[in-house]
C-alpha cells in the first residue's frame, strides 16, 4: 500500500500489516477486497455505493438532519472538540481524503454484566445449553455486556452500537423462525 500522508505511525502500522483490515483506494476494489478476506459474497456493491453516497450527501448538506452528522458538527463547534480533533469529517468517495479501509470484526465477549446466556442469533439458552423455544434477548439483558468488538480496553458507554446490532441480529432470527 502506497503511504499516505498525515496518517500517524501506529495507524499506518495496521494498514500495512494487519490482518484484519482491507485498505484500497475505489469502493468497488475495498468491497472485493473484503469479499476475498471473508470468502463471502456478502455484501451487494451497488447497494454498499448507494449507502455511501446517501452518507456523502448527508455530509455534503449543510443542513443535513442525519444524527450522527449533527452530533459531530455540534462537537467541533466547541474550541477544545475543534483544537483536539485529528481529522475533520470528509467524503468517503473523495479520493483526495486517502484511501478506504475495512475492518473485519470478529464477535466475542470478554467479560459478562450477568442476564441471560444466548447464542449468536439471540436465542435463551436452557441449563444444557440448549435454545428456549420462542425466546430471544438482546443488548446487556442477554449477557452481553459490552465486550468484544471494542477490544480488550472497551470503555463503559460504548456498547449501544453492538447492543442495538445484536437486536437486529434477534430480531432477524425472530423474523425467519430461527
Amino acid at each position: 500500500m502506497a503511504r499516505v500522508r498525515g496518517v500517524q505511525a501506529p495507524v499506518r502500522a495496521f494498514m500495512d500489516q494487519g490482518e484484519n483490515l482491507v485498505v484500497r483506494r475505489t469502493l468497488k476494489d475495498l468491497i472485493a477486497g473484503m469479499q476475498e478476506l471473508t470468502g463471502d459474497a456478502l455484501l451487494d456493491p451497488e447497494t454498499v455505493e448507494r449507502e455511501v453516497q446517501a452518507r456523502d450527501a448527508q455530509l455534503a448538506n449543510a443542513l443535513s438532519k442525519d444524527a450522527q452528522l449533527t452530533a459531530v458538527r455540534g462537537a467541533r463547534a466547541f474550541l477544545g472538540d475543534r483544537l483536539l480533533r485529528v481529522a475533520k469529517p470528509a467524503l468517503i468517495l473523495d479520493p483526495a481524503a486517502g484511501p478506504l479501509v475495512a475492518v473485519r470484526m470478529n464477535i466475542l465477549t470478554r467479560k459478562s454484566l450477568g442476564g441471560l446466556e444466548t447464542d449468536l442469533q439471540g436465542r435463551v439458552l436452557d441449563r444444557r445449553g440448549q435454545p428456549i423455544p420462542g425466546l430471544y434477548a438482546a443488548g446487556e439483558v442477554s449477557g452481553f455486556g459490552g465486550g468484544g468488538v471494542h477490544g480488550y480496553r472497551s470503555l463503559e458507554g460504548t456498547f449501544l452500537g453492538v447492543c442495538l446490532f445484536g437486536g437486529q441480529v434477534a430480531g432477524g432470527a425472530v423474523a425467519v423462525g430461527i
